[in-house]
């Protein structure tokens, strides 16, 4: 990417220069260090033996659940999008999003940037704003809805009791039921906001924002009150069809994400379909860890905390340090190789209309 901007505005420069390929140095550092280290303290050659019997089968589905998570993903933007935007486009966003979240902070995310992706793509910025809502409420009810469930699959197990005596359970045990609430709660005004009342949620969070310990946040909380009044008026007249559509694709895509692990695993070590669902349902606070994570793409926690989470599911410490490095490599790397391939392409597409649209301004 040419270090000058000279045709962009200030807003797409600020952009651009988030997602520079200077910035993937640290997490790509971060992550590779915290995987050598964990090969540095584990490794033992002979524990590398269940590599010489890999089942090729689980690694191919592991590789399928992959290209069906993010064809879901196109779909999905593309439905909630209502059609806007083609399948080239859809490609292009996802792409992008997932380079965004690959990049940014885990508290920001592809997220933060989507908006501006879409707009980019034509669409109006009130009425993207609209869709990811869309997507930000159905990832959040998912969440909602699972948790019960991995809760009645896994029960106490559901917690990594390995690591009892370093008191991480207990933290991650408050992590969990904070977030829970957290979702919950917020996955609520999100639903009252966009199919009830939205002015209504607008002025409690202006209210509540208005608290001395809170009221440096009171013009963002505004900002966002009005975005979901915007939300509500773009999307309250959809229909049946819609929601069903966007709710499945989003049960979808979640699914085959946090189905990975377990598929890596599998290809490693036998595994029983009990264990699998046991392993589906520990991603499910796995993931916790991510969403506090304050490095690049989880860079670095990612890798520390799954010894933790799945060691006892795959055997030897050595083994466990080549599945981090594994997961990470489909599910992070991956998409840092694809977004600096994407990205210039994407940024050549969508900036060489400007012209044109300025020229019939």
């Amino acid at each position: 990417m040419p270090d000058t901007l000279p045709d962009f505005s200030e807003k797409d420069a600020n952009f651009l220069q988030r997602l520079s390929p200077s910035r993937l140095i640290l997490p790509v550092v971060i992550g590779l260090s915290v995987v050598a280290f964990l090969f540095y303290r584990s490794y033992k050659p002979g524990e590398l033996a269940p590599l010489q019997n890999a089942n090729w089968g689980w690694l191919l589905v592991a590789l399928l659940v992959l290209a069906a998570r993010d064809l879901g993903y196109i779909y999905r933007i593309r439905h909630i999008a209502e059609d806007e935007l083609t399948y080239r486009q859809s490609l292009d966003v996802i792409m992008i999003w997932e380079f965004a979240s690959c990049v940014l902070p885990s508290g920001q995310g592809g997220t933060a940037a989507a908006p501006f992706i879409l707009e980019k793509e034509g669409i109006p910025l009130g009425k993207g704003l609209a869709y990811i809502m869309v997507t930000a409420l159905l990832d959040n009810l998912y969440y909602v809805l699972m948790v019960p469930l991995v809760v009645l699959i896994a029960g106490a197990g559901l917690y990594p009791h390995e690591a009892l005596e370093t008191g991480f359970v207990a933290t991650l045990r408050v992590a969990f039921g904070v977030s829970y609430i957290f979702v919950s709660l917020y996955a609520g005004l999100m639903l009252y906001a966009i199919f009830v009342n939205p002015r209504s949620v607008r002025r409690l969070l202006v209210r509540l924002f208005s608290l001395p310990i809170l009221r440096r946040w009171q013009r963002k909380a505004y900002k966002h009150g009005q975005e979901m009044v915007l939300a509500s008026v773009q999307l309250r007249g959809n229909g049946l069809r819609y929601w069903w559509h966007a709710a499945a694709s989003t049960a979808f895509v979640w699914t085959a994400r946090y189905a990975i692990i377990g598929c890596l695993i599998a290809a490693f070590v036998p595994m029983s379909a009990g264990t699998f669902l046991f392993i589906f349902a520990r991603n499910i606070t796995y993931k916790v860890i991510l969403l506090i994570a304050i490095t690049p793409g989880g860079a670095g926690i990612a890798e520390g905390a799954f010894p933790t989470f799945f060691g006892s599911f795959i055997g030897t410490a050595t083994m466990t340090s080549f599945l981090v490095l594994l997961y990470r490599v489909v599910t992070y790397y991956l998409y840092l190789v694809l977004g600096m391939v994407f990205l210039p392409r994407w940024v050549a597409r969508v900036f060489s209309k400007r012209p044109a649209r300025e020229a019939t301004a």
